[in-house]
């Protein structure tokens, strides 16, 4: 089964370079802010690049918010890389307060580093439960390519799949039921980033079929 996986075009990220790592691990892609298109998709990948407050007012005027919420409590597998992992939170600080999708308990602030910012380059992500989505990975750690200033705080320490360390060490793959995100970018990330996606479009795949969800172990 092939299955179709929409990717969230609100404006913001790298949308196409998404799609075609997507497209290249099997998966058939519309990037999309269709309602309808959204709705009938086998999963959502939430792309990001930019500034939190923006991000979350282009999904207000898009009138995307309470939809991305109904898919999330409807059990759609959603994926958030970037940015997009972000928005799933509560809310961030990033240039002023501002509430996010709230699908995942917890906060977004800046890094505490003393490194300099914004965090660019490879970084070596530790994975500390198993998970589904990084199936196959070294589970001793790998390199994911990272490009952010602030992190992602969840409140519980369940729903930290991986992390790695820039200064201090922050959570960069998180997961709650069919709900997932990563700070840094798969479609970047070489063999390791394709694998991750890979094993996302299984996920949704099996999930669409009625077999599995997300957050099932690998």
């Amino acid at each position: 089964m092939t299955p179709q996986i929409a990717v969230l075009d609100y404006g913001m990220g790298n949308r196409r370079s998404v799609q075609k790592a997507l497209e290249h691990v099997g998966a058939q892609v519309a990037v999309t802010s269709d309602l309808e298109l959204l709705r009938g998709a086998a999963g959502v990948v939430i792309p990001g690049v930019g500034a939190f407050p923006e991000a979350m007012s282009r999904l207000q005027a898009l009138g995307l918010v309470e939809p991305l919420r109904s898919l999330a409590s409807q059990r759609m597998p959603i994926l958030g890389i970037c940015l997009g992992m972000q928005l799933l939170f509560d809310a961030s600080e990033e240039i002023e307060p501002t509430p996010g999708l709230g699908l995942l308990p917890g906060r977004v602030s800046r890094l505490q580093s003393s490194e300099r910012l914004p965090h660019i380059g490879w970084n070596e992500v530790r994975l500390q439960r198993p998970s589904a989505l990084t199936a196959g990975l070294p589970t001793g750690g790998c390199p994911f390519y990272h490009v952010h200033s602030l992190a992602a705080r969840p409140e519980h320490a369940g729903d930290v799949v991986g992390s790695t360390t820039y200064g201090e060490t922050f959570a960069t793959v998180v997961e709650r039921d069919r709900v997932a995100g990563v700070q840094f970018h798969p479609e970047k990330s070489s063999a390791h980033g394709l694998r991750l996606l890979a094993n996302y479009v299984g996920l949704c795949a099996d999930s669409s079929a009625g077999r599995i969800g997300l957050a099932t172990p690998a």
